[in-house]
């Protein structure tokens, strides 16, 4: 199997939305990511920090789905990072009511030594010198690394942010961030002057309305799939960028056609994960369940036409 390295956070969580509240829950970045990616046929590993208060469990949980979990620190009287937030009826804006970084706060990942010389490196939402700090432990450059960013960087560290960006080869943002990233309004406009500071691929998420995937002059959409109800969209860009790098990552190909279908994929684990608070969705996960919607999402977009 190909190694799959996922740097970011396990977290706390705690969720208000117009479904309820979800009270303290696994949440983080890297948790996310890796229920997801642990989706496919890879050998991945979480490289994140936490305090004693994370419980046992949590890290048994994420072992039990395959993830290799000797890159976690655990801080022996720390506490773990803790995000609370609230969502508007919408459900696409959101206020932030509590961060507590806590062990994040001195965090300086060490990748394990028999994951060094993974094919793929997943860079969850971090300070850009802590991402650029995982790449250079790597033994050689890795076939693919994915970047995933966010406004607060482009805001607070935005040179440190570039000197990332340069080194990946693809990168997940939002709409909203490709625009202040790149300082263009049109996303086809905003994608080529990312693609100018380094990535090969412009991945830029779009919430219910889905996902654009960039290279050079191709594009493709890839829409997200409607349900009738949403109870937490707080993990849905990790998922999705987990099933992206978990799909990749066994498939071995790094072809725009096999990009499109990673997009796809990502899209299909986020589906499932805004379906209950936090984690529970992506916990319990059947292959079945995944095909099942797979096959909703092709027929959603399948279609016939003449062109003459």
């Amino acid at each position: 199997m190909n190694k799959l390295v996922i740097v970011g956070t396990c977290a706390f969580d705690e969720i208000e939305s117009p479904s309820g509240k979800s009270g303290r829950i696994l949440g983080g970045a890297a948790t996310f990511i890796g229920l997801a990616a642990s989706n496919f046929d890879v050998d991945p590993a979480i490289v994140s920090i936490v305090g004693e208060d994370f419980p046992q469990e949590n890290i048994d949980l994420l072992k039990n789905k395959g993830i290799n979990m000797d890159g976690l620190e655990v801080v022996k009287g720390g506490k773990t990072f803790f995000w609370k937030g609230k969502y508007h009826n919408d459900l696409n804006t959101r206020d932030t009511l509590v961060t507590e970084l806590n062990t994040l706060a001195d965090f300086q990942p060490q990748v394990p030594k028999e994951y060094k010389d993974a094919e793929i490196v997943m860079l969850g939402n971090l300070h850009p010198m802590v991402q650029l700090s995982v790449l250079q432990q790597m033994d050689a450059k890795p076939k693919l690394a994915i970047l995933d960013t966010m406004n607060f960087w482009m805001d607070s560290a935005l040179e440190d942010l570039k000197k990332v960006i340069a080194e990946v080869d693809v990168i997940t943002i939002n709409d909203e961030e490709a625009r202040q990233l790149s300082g263009e309004y049109s996303l086809v406009t905003a994608a080529k002057k990312i693609h100018e500071m380094g990535p090969r691929f412009v991945v830029i998420k779009k919430g219910e309305h889905g996902a654009l995937l960039f290279e050079g002059d191709d594009i493709f959409f890839a829409p997200a799939l409607p349900l009738e109800e949403v109870f937490d969209p707080t993990g849905a860009g990790d998922t999705f960028a987990g099933g992206f790098a978990g799909y990749l990552c066994q498939t071995d190909d790094l072809s725009f056609d096999n990009m499109k279908r990673a997009v796809i994929h990502g899209s299909n684990l986020a589906s499932f994960c805004v379906e209950k608070f936090g984690t529970e969705r992506m916990q319990d996960l059947s292959e079945k369940e995944l095909t099942k919607r797979l096959l909703r999402f092709k027929k959603l977009t399948q279609f016939d036409i003449e062109v003459s």
